[in-house]
């Protein structure tokens, strides 16, 4: 497991009713990932960021460290660049806003 250190978060908080329509949207979508043995790894961490570009709202299941998955979900959102939405049963949801992009230009993946 990697602990992370990095506390630049640059992802604005959602308002309140962006924060419902998230959670709204959170309960349609099937879980992306599963957190298993291995924990927080960096490939891990690199899946979670590519579902993020590729969906804005990802669903991590906790199938193991289920007595720390508040610490470990906080340590992801930082390690993704994104924000904890909310965690509920086993399952927390991660988001972040894709950035604007105009044909012809380059996307930078986030670390």
């Amino acid at each position: 497991m990697i602990a992370v250190t990095d506390s630049t978060q640059t992802t604005s908080k959602p308002s309140g009713t962006e924060l419902r329509r998230l959670k709204g949207q959170a309960q349609r979508i099937t879980t992306v990932t599963r957190l298993g043995r291995a924990g927080l790894t960096p490939a891990f961490i690199a899946g979670v960021n590519q579902n993020l570009i590729n969906h804005e709202l990802v669903k991590i299941k906790f199938t193991e460290f289920k007595d720390q998955k508040h610490e470990l979900s906080e340590q992801l959102a930082k390690a993704t660049d994104s924000q904890l939405i909310w965690v509920i049963g086993h399952v927390a949801v991660l988001y972040r806003k894709r950035p604007d992009i105009t044909p012809g230009t380059a996307v930078a993946t986030p670390p």
